[in-house]
């Protein structure tokens, strides 16, 4: 029974990707676990491991096909006892693609179930994605199985044909609460307001010189999520100065003790800790907005955005409350280092409740940023610059001070918990010792 290989979905926004490079020919021999292609999706270049044991039949999609869509047939494998005579009914994308009034109706109905096209990919109650191979989900189909309830034994929790074959349809009841929610979701959604059309927008540049560059996909990702954020999150600002006089010193005498061991700490090595412990000393500020519903984090998950060519990343340090400033630091380098190749794995960019972008490097005094969904909140972080301040006692000085801001999702927190979050930072960076007690 030829099996197809489908385009895997390697995140969560992806709808397309592009076959880089295959690292299989037809005749190669995989077993599950094998990397048999890289595929480069919105955010980065990932390799795709083979799920099921057997033999490379025919590769449908070539090296370096842009635009390939999710589950789409992308290589056919057979098992053992299988050759490549046996492919014969196996439709290539183009076919799988187009529309079902143009085949007979019949025809499905009398091909053999060996040469079946798998079902679609499933989704659970909570409309993710169910992560199963092509042909465990043949399987499913065939017994009526609920895949919802399966738990996966291959790579990253994917169901394969061994978690389906002892099971009967009794094993996995279906939720019937989950056919509202699929007609539901199913249900056309209004359209959002939409701007002025390309082609409007090339009339009105009409005989001025210009070059038009065209979307990739994380850029198209980049507008899609942002505008949603600002269009569904109701946003507030909270703003504040911070003195980073006691911070530069604190920080000039560890990087010269640290200077042996090769380690050099950024003012954003601090910031970072600064943030993950005010999330443990304002717990209630430590949450995500999740539809209907509000999740509480325990530990300190912060994003912080790392520019790239053509977009950004936000790698997530994890437990970052429970990590030294050195460790936070060697981390934070590799993460921005891999994010600037491209080769973050989704579990490095995805999650956190917090995230932080820091524009200071380049000179800008003061920013209001976007909140990346489904975070509570982001800081964006300004320029350190020197200016005169009144101390308690009314004496005039001059600090270095960097303004900061807080923008919350008011769906999660409300303004006095904001408040509390950010003096709760303010007072981590302006007295850095107490990040180390």
């Amino acid at each position: 029974m030829p099996t197809e290989i489908l385009m895997p979905a390697l995140s969560p926004t992806m709808e397309e990707g592009t076959l880089a490079k295959w690292l299989v020919k037809e005749g190669d021999t995989v077993a599950s676990g094998d990397v048999m292609c890289e595929i480069e999706t919105d955010k980065a270049t990932m390799e795709f491991e083979a799920v099921d044991e057997g033999v490379i039949g025919k590769i449908l999609v070539t090296d370096g096909t842009e635009g390939v869509k999710v589950n789409t047939p992308i290589a056919v494998l057979l098992e053992e006892g299988e050759s490549a005579d046996d492919i014969g009914d196996t439709p290539a994308p183009a076919k799988a693609e187009a529309p079902k009034e143009d085949a007979p109706k019949a025809e499905p109905d009398a091909r053999a179930p060996e040469t079946a096209a798998a079902p679609p990919a499933p989704k659970g109650g909570d409309g993710n994605r169910i992560f199963a191979s092509p042909l465990a989900r043949r399987i499913a189909a065939d017994k009526g199985l609920d895949l919802s309830g399966v738990t996966g034994s291959g790579p990253h929790g994917r169901i394969v044909k061994a978690d389906v074959e002892g099971l009967s349809a009794s094993d996995t009841p279906r939720a019937a609460a989950s056919q509202p929610a699929e007609a539901a979701a199913a249900a056309p959604k209004a359209a959002a307001p939409a701007g002025p059309s390309a082609d409007a927008i090339a009339r009105m540049y009409e005989g001025r010189d210009y070059e038009e560059v065209k979307l990739d996909g994380m850029r198209r990702t980049i507008a899609a999520r942002l505008t949603e954020a600002k269009q569904t999150v109701p946003h507030f600002y909270l703003r504040r100065d911070i003195q980073l006089d006691a911070l530069m010193a604190f920080r000039a005498q560890l990087n010269k003790q640290l200077e042996a061991r090769g380690v050099k700490l950024s003012v954003n090595d601090f910031i970072i800790k600064a943030c993950a412990l005010a999330l443990q000393e304002v717990p209630e500020a430590n949450a995500v907005w999740a539809g209907d519903k509000v999740f509480k984090l325990k530990p300190s998950d912060v994003a912080v955005a790392v520019a790239i060519e053509g977009g950004l990343f936000t790698p997530v340090l994890k437990d970052a409350e429970m990590k030294s400033l050195s460790a936070l630091s060697a981390e934070m380098k590799d993460l921005a280092t891999r994010a600037r190749d491209r080769k973050l794995a989704p579990h490095e960019y995805q999650g956190g409740s917090f995230a932080i972008s820091n524009l200071g490097m380049f000179g800008i005094d003061n920013f209001d940023a976007v909140i990346n969904p489904p975070h509570g909140a982001i800081l964006a972080v300004g320029a350190g610059v020197k200016k005169p301040v009144v101390d308690a006692e009314g004496q005039v000085s001059v600090a270095t001070v960097m303004s900061v801001t807080l923008s919350v999702d008011h769906r999660v927190i409300d303004g006095a918990l904001g408040a509390q979050l950010l003096n709760a930072i303010k007072a981590n960076l302006e007295s850095p010792m107490t990040m180390l007690a």
